[in-house]
């Protein structure tokens, strides 16, 4: 049977085993007959999302997650398949309601998963379950000892540091009293926060666990992203890596810096790999930018950026890590560090490759490790030695988004690749000695029924010259079945991050096939400030938002509606969100009637209210350079304030919609009511999308609807008449 087998066909065959009941089933796969070959909003709720996969430890199987959505009920549900590392004999091992997350492999029949909070296994078939862990405090994540006689288990613990505890006879007040900064991050209030637990294994049971880091006021993993990535166990099971930013309040605010720290389980000590013992950052300016400042410019081979992701060799002779190098600057270069444990030399293996290390693995040899990275709006595998030696191993117009090894052997290769056309699906890789020359197989195909049914634009990439003379690539996507003979309405794509590749990624939001199904072309350009065209590129964009990133911009939309003649000139928008709804702000006084309709989600409006509002004062603090009222601004931070969006509404003069999310603590929502109201009160065209339980992103299947709905009946309006 196809591995899209149905939940509702699970179900029955759950009943008939009395597992479990009709009413626990109901969010899953199932196959469906569109009505048209059109994607639209629902049908791209309707696909599945692969999630995790990982190879048993002979390379025979492979176990991996699903989410799936029902727009109706508005929730998600994850769900457990397994299949043969050929991609045949595809099973679903799980059936119920409940969702089943986090699995991998104790031995190659016995497969370790979360679910409802609690360590579970199960054998090959999905039966045999048992629940390991009866753990008080809810587990987030889990990780075995080699020697499978120990656990590390993520909890969240409650934390007062920066947000005081609530008087015990006020049990219903929902005041927040803050003492310190970072009160509040990402999407939540900072009262409770993650420490690493270390559980004993005995006689298939999960002792209640020890905090290695007990007593102290830090998170490990990272907040808001960091998962069980951000640990790594020794060989010999005697020694944890765990990654930490050993600060909070102010400090935690304004600083990047986070360690690698090895835990030595019989002594019960951590050693910073990272920094020397006693060392102390130098004393900080916090309202100016940590660029100049002695923390870098004296930092030499300490590391004093974001350190994470630690892994053993496989012979346990070395650990490596991603480094970036500035404290202060999240988008710095991310570099492969390997680090020799004898000796504690620290060799970078990656300097060759100018992008960022998106994800490794160790090759089974020790000598050399697989990594993923963005090269010019792609992103491939590659390989690297000790020495740091990098050869490209894939080549294609496609995104790797993880890389593993198939199986201890390390002969194959296990990644996960997606493209303009298809979400996510796993692919066997297996190395080749010639550059370029891998050979990769697709062995899922969770949205093979979906996307057979579906006409797709084509996606290319162009090239052209910006106004300093450089190369500019930008992809052009046209709508399904295309004419080349017509002219259609053409949205320029403004990315956000700032510092982001616009690759071949797939978005269940600022999804191009979404976009091309509704009938627009799309330009999407790889301007100045994107990973991918080596450091200089990359870096131009900070302390210069308004400056010759927006330029590329206007020399890829200019070249499109200028040199391709199926581009309609006379009907452009501009869209984005994050930086991108910065630059529609920007644009939307800056475009020269060039465009006819914006559309700005979670967009920067005004910089000096940003500067403060933001829950992570590091980003705005490298960016702007200064605090707004300071009276001995640089010449970039007097640049970027002058050139914030709220001081140009003056210039606005075309219909915008914006968007924001209530929850979201990294762009507050005040800066999308205030652009929205700053467009009425200029009597121009305007509508505001609030999502007061969205954060950054939009999660909630209605919500997305929605929110497909309102933009393209806004480009509707402005663009088809």
């Amino acid at each position: 049977m196809n591995k899209s087998i149905s939940l509702a066909i699970a179900a029955t065959l759950a009943m008939n085993s009395g597992v479990v009941s009709a009413q626990e089933v109901n969010i899953g796969k199932s196959k469906m007959t569109l009505k048209s070959d059109i994607m639209t909003p629902e049908v791209l709720w309707e696909m599945g999302r692969v999630g995790s996969a990982t190879a048993s430890p002979d390379g025979s199987k492979i176990v991996y997650q699903v989410g799936y959505y029902s727009v109706k009920e508005n929730r998600g549900h994850q769900v457990l398949y397994i299949m043969d590392a050929n991609g045949k004999n595809v099973r679903q091992l799980t059936t119920s309601a409940k969702s089943e997350t986090s699995a991998t492999w104790l031995d190659n029949n016995t497969i370790a998963y979360l679910s409802e909070g609690q360590v579970w296994t199960m054998n090959t078939a999905g039966a045999d379950r048992k629940k390991l862990s009866n753990s008080e405090i809810e587990i987030e994540g889990f990780l075995f000892s080699p020697n499978k006689q120990q656990v590390l288990l993520i909890k969240s613990l409650p934390y007062y540091g920066t947000i005081k505890k609530n008087p015990d006879d006020l049990p219903k007040t929902t005041g927040i009293l803050a003492t310190d900064m970072n009160y509040r991050h990402w999407d939540h209030y900072v009262q409770s926060i993650a420490h690493p637990f270390l559980a004993d294994v005995n006689n298939g049971t999960i002792s209640e666990g020890y905090d290695i880091i007990d007593g102290e006021p830090f998170e490990s993993p990272l907040a808001p992203f960091g998962g069980i990535e951000q640990f790594a166990w020794s060989n010999d099971s005697k020694s944890i890596a765990y990654t930490c930013r050993k600060k909070e309040g102010v400090d935690y605010a304004t600083s990047t810096d986070a360690d690698i720290y090895l835990y030595n389980i019989a002594t019960k000590e951590s050693v910073n790999l990272c920094k020397p013992k006693g060392y102390v950052a130098p004393q900080k300016d916090l309202t100016k930018s940590l660029r100049h400042q002695a923390v870098n410019s004296q930092a030499g081979d300490l590391n004093v950026g974001y350190d994470v992701n630690p892994s053993f060799s496989p012979d346990g002779k070395y650990i490596s890590w991603q480094s970036m190098k500035h404290d202060g600057y999240e988008s710095d270069r991310n570099r492969l560090c390997v680090y020799e444990l004898a000796t504690g030399k620290k060799t970078y293996v990656t300097e060759s490759f100018d992008s960022n290390v998106e994800g490794y693995v160790w090759a089974a040899n020790s000598k050399d490790l697989y990594f993923i990275g963005p090269w010019h709006a792609t992103t491939n595998v590659y390989q690297t030695n000790l020495k740091g030696e990098v050869k490209q191993l894939t080549d294609g117009k496609h995104d790797y988004v993880s890389i593993s090894l198939l199986g201890d052997n390390g002969k194959k290769l296990l990644g996960m690749r997606q493209c303009h056309a298809q979400p996510s699906e796993i692919y066997a890789i297996t190395p080749s000695k010639k550059e370029k020359q891998s050979e990769q197989v697709q062995l899922s195909f969770e949205n093979k029924d979906i996307l057979d049914q579906l006409a797709m634009g084509n996606s290319e990439a162009r090239w052209t010259k910006t106004t300093d003379g450089k190369d500019l690539l930008y992809w052009v996507i046209t709508p399904p079945h295309f004419d080349p003979n017509k002219k259609y309405p053409t949205l320029l794509y403004c990315q956000g991050g700032p510092q982001s590749p616009v690759s071949q990624f797939w978005s269940v939001r600022w999804n191009f096939q979404m976009m091309a199904a509704n009938g627009y072309v799309v330009i999407a350009p790889n301007r100045r400030g994107v990973p991918g065209f080596g450091s200089e590129w990359n870096e131009a964009i900070s302390q210069d938002w308004a400056g010759q990133c927006m330029k590329d911009y206007l020399s890829a939309i200019d070249d499109a509606a200028n040199n391709i003649p199926f581009v309609d000139k006379d009907r452009l928008g501009a869209v984005g969100a994050s930086f991108g709804g910065f630059s529609v702000y920007w644009l939307a006084a800056n475009h020269n009637k060039r465009f006819k309709a914006f559309i700005a989600h979670d967009g920067a409006f005004n910089l000096e209210s940003m500067y403060t509002d933001t829950e992570e004062a590091w980003f705005s603090n490298w960016e702007y350079d200064d605090a707004y009222w300071n009276k001995d601004q640089t010449p970039q931070a007097q640049r970027t304030y002058a050139n914030s969006p709220h001081k140009m509404v003056d210039k606005w003069d075309t219909p915008i919609l914006c968007i924001h999310g209530e929850k979201d603590y990294r762009i507050n929502a005040n800066q999308g009511m205030g652009a929205f109201n700053a467009a009425r009160l200029r009597g121009i065209p305007a509508e505001l999308l609030l999502f007061p339980d969205e954060n950054h992103w939009v999660l909630k299947p209605q919500n997305g609807i929605l929110w497909q709905r309102t933009f393209f009946n806004w480009l509707d309006r402005w663009l088809k008449k």
